[in-house]
């Protein structure tokens, strides 16, 4: 028996990739060993729990990024740990033994420490644990390429040895069994083979006799989000005419009701756990576009990727109203969504889903065994997240001014120009490039982890500012080269949301609009066909945020891991104090 078939219950699992019947009990139910008989009523009730997002946050969060913003838009409330998120799914599965539970994707990557240490082995077997039974796959499941992905999802540990590079597989020398749901990648294709890197859709079966096709996709922009040699051979197709395309499928083997589950999302009015879609108010963003022309045979939509929250009714190409939720993000939330099955035609009558994004509060019960596993892990990961690396004076945040330019982004920036790691023979960088996106939390003065004093900075939390471990690497690149990134910071791929990349001690620029003014090195305008020497992290280097320049520099040379840049410039540099934000003027 595999892993798959001791988590689903009745559920084939099928797509270009794998196509396979499975039957066996699952912890994902309630009173899982035991059948039930099909009603003598035409409609039955089923549930399912989703969220999205999760990104490894096994313990509670902190600061804005563990509350949510209560319905009255002022106050707040403490939420997220998988300790409670385990508790309150359990609770919520009482009564309903007809339930499923699934997610949007990006459950790993980006994470913090007790997770990204060990390759996200924990965050697995958290979800195992947990009793997740499907997710689609997000673009931060890309984030060390789709064979690891591969290795998450069927099991096996890695030869990377004891700690190297700031991760260790396996550290306990057990072996690593892999997720026991499935990970969807519908629209994510091999284009030598032109079959899916994981199955494209499952079909659950109920006890009660119900069938249900989810079908899993990423946003078809990952390619532009990820580092370029992790997904090398693939595909990222449209996410509309890929699940439209798998509703016939799905039909010829006798399934009508269809979820689609995908990681992208769009952007509510407020940011309201409760926030629903009425008359009054209104979501943008792509999955908008997406949910107004999926099929309308596909009866819900669960989203992701922007980390909001809402449940909302957006209309079909039918005109009929369908149901699209997201959970926010980190385990802060979930979505309950109850709705009722037709025996009789295999549908889910479509007016009877109802969602509601529920508070993963902490003022219930931790679950054991989830406990069990941080607690295992955080002991495996203590000696190096302890670790003192520097010191800071007072909060060093990512916030930007009205420029773009943060306090954050000027230490990174400046970290990376200067590590001697880039430095190839006797050239070392004049420049460096960091994206705002790869900063992913605030040091804080008052911060303390690890029983440190206010304002000293562990390696645990300079990790979390920066969680990818992407390497540096120094690359020439002309003075117009360098202009022509500036302008890609709002234009091509950015235009609709503007990317600011954060800039090292020495260079500036002004700008008016989408109008790039002076660029100075040092105080002397730089020079269009002189070439100097510049430096980025390994995710820009191979044209990620759609900075496609970046793949035309020469000379390109690999040093050391970002992180380790990180803390050794703070190290160097402590007690440090941000400067004032000068680099970048907005005219």
């Amino acid at each position: 028996m595999s892993r798959i078939t001791r988590r689903l219950a009745g559920v084939a699992v099928a797509g270009v990739c794998a196509a396979a019947a499975l039957a066996a009990p699952t912890t994902a139910l309630a009173d899982p060993g035991k059948a039930q008989p099909k009603s003598h009523f035409p409609l039955t009730d089923l549930q399912i729990l989703s969220f999205n997002d999760f990104h490894g946050n096994l313990q509670p969060p902190g600061g804005s990024s563990g509350r949510v913003l209560n319905p009255d838009g002022q106050t707040f409330t403490a939420a997220g740990g998988v300790e409670y998120l385990a508790t309150h799914l359990a609770e919520a599965r009482k009564g309903h033994p007809n339930t499923v539970t699934v997610a949007a994707g990006d459950i790993v990557g980006a994470s913090p420490l007790i997770s990204a240490l060990f390759h996200d082995e924990p965050t697995i077997r958290s979800m195992n644990a947990l009793g997740l039974d499907v997710s689609a796959v997000g673009n931060h499941e890309f984030d060390e390429g789709y064979v690891e992905l591969q290795r998450l999802q069927h099991g096996g540990c890695l030869p990377d040895g004891d700690g190297l590079a700031n991760q260790n597989s396996c550290p306990d020398n057990e072996p690593f069994e892999g997720a026991a749901f499935s990970y969807l990648a519908a629209n994510v294709v091999e284009t030598a083979t032109g079959k899916t890197v994981l199955p494209a859709y499952t079909i659950k079966t109920f006890p009660n006799g119900a069938k249900v096709g989810f079908i899993g996709m990423t946003l078809k922009g990952t390619p532009s989000i990820v580092t370029a040699s992790g997904i090398r051979g693939l595909e990222f197709r449209d996410e509309v005419q890929t699940a439209n395309a798998l509703v016939p499928e799905l039909r010829k083997q006798g399934v009508k009701a269809i979820v689609v589950l995908v990681h992208e999302g769009g952007y509510p009015v407020t940011q309201a756990y409760n926030y629903t879609c009425d008359s009054d108010k209104a979501i943008s963003g792509p999955i908008v576009q997406i949910a107004q022309h999926l099929d309308p045979e596909i009866d819900m939509i669960i989203s992701g990727h922007t980390h909001m929250p809402y449940v909302c009714n957006i209309p079909d190409p039918d005109g009929n109203d369908r149901l699209v939720t997201s959970a926010s993000s980190f385990g802060r939330l979930f979505t309950e969504t109850d709705l009722r099955y037709n025996l009789r035609s295999n549908d889910i009558v479509r007016g009877s889903v109802k969602g509601s994004n529920l508070v993963v509060t902490r003022d219930v019960a931790r679950d054991p065994v989830q406990t069990a596993l941080i607690d295992k892990y955080a002991a495996y990961a203590a000696p190096i997240t302890s670790r003192i690396v520097g010191s800071i004076t007072t909060d060093v945040t990512r916030t930007m001014n009205a420029s773009g330019e943060s306090q954050l982004g000027d230490l990174i920036a400046d970290a990376q120009r200067t590590d001697p790691s880039v430095v190839m023979g006797s050239r070392a960088p004049d420049i460096a490039f960091m994206n705002p996106g790869g900063i992913r939390a605030d040091l804080t003065y008052a911060q303390v982890s690890s029983g440190e004093q206010p304002g000293e900075v562990t390696f645990g939390e300079a990790f979390t500012v920066q969680p990818f471990n992407n390497y540096l690497v120094s690359m020439d690149l002309t003075g117009s080269q360098i202009k022509a990134l500036l302008n890609q910071q709002w234009s091509g791929g950015n235009a609709g949301s503007p990317r600011m990349l954060q800039v090292s001690n020495g260079f500036a620029y002004t700008y008016s609009g989408t109008t790039l003014g002076t660029v100075t090195l040092n105080g002397s305008p730089l020079v269009d066909s002189q070439v100097y020497r510049v430096v980025a992290n390994s995710f820009l280097s191979d044209g990620g945020d759609n900075f496609a320049t970046f793949k035309d520099a020469t000379n390109k040379y690999f040093g050391g891991m970002d992180i380790d840049a990180f803390a050794n410039y703070l190290g160097g540099h402590s007690p440090y104090t941000p400067g004032a934000l000068t680099r970048i003027t907005k005219n």
